[in-house]
């Protein structure tokens, strides 16, 4: 049990999405027939944190999502940014962001909702975000006809860094006030 540090740090490791504390307890308490408390596994998490924060390392234990991920520290961004955008098969279409960005800050959204703030059909564009999980679908509406409520996935999540959805930057934040007409009310 004396490398159960090294269990843990194996754990976050190959986990391909942020892993909560209590999903490492539940794979030790199954792999060793052992009951780990919430406590002791943190202060292990904090030892491994602290051990990459060290600058002999390029990655670091982040939390994101209410779990722990190794990421790589912020120093070597910008040449990781250049092999990802060389393997970077196809991006985003204007028409998927647009859906995403209406689905992250108006969830739970419907499909009819979506095309009605777009003005368009969205199913190719909900299709996509399905695809690459950065959607999910999270139950029906009691709305005539029940259709399905959308909202962002842990993935979603994760890519964007952020922990909850409430850190997602305010509307008014991209608003530009010098070229509008009239006056404003304050």
């Amino acid at each position: 049990m004396e490398e159960i540090e090294q269990y843990i740090e194996a754990l976050i490791f190959v986990s391909e999405q942020s892993i909560r504390t209590e999903e490492i307890i539940y794979c030790l308490q199954s792999a060793f027939n052992n009951d780990f408390s919430e406590d002791k596994v943190n202060k292990h998490i904090q030892n491994i944190t602290q051990k990459y924060q060290d600058q002999q390392f390029a990655i670091e234990v982040v939390k994101l999502n209410n779990g722990y991920q190794f990421l790589t520290k912020k120093n070597y961004h910008q040449v990781i940014s250049l092999l990802q955008a060389q393997r970077a098969k196809k991006k985003l279409s204007q028409a998927a962001l647009e859906t995403l960005a209406i689905i992250a800050y108006k969830q739970p959204v419907t499909k009819p909702e979506i095309e009605q703030i777009r003005g368009v059909n969205c199913d190719y564009s909900i299709q996509k975000l399905l695809e690459k999980e950065l959607i999910s679908i999270i139950g029906k509406s009691e709305a005539l006809g029940k259709p399905i409520l959308y909202g962002t996935s842990a993935i979603f999540m994760d890519y964007f860094g952020i922990n909850s959805i409430k850190e997602l930057p305010q509307i008014k934040e991209f608003t530009d006030n010098t070229s509008s007409i009239g006056e404003h009310a304050e």
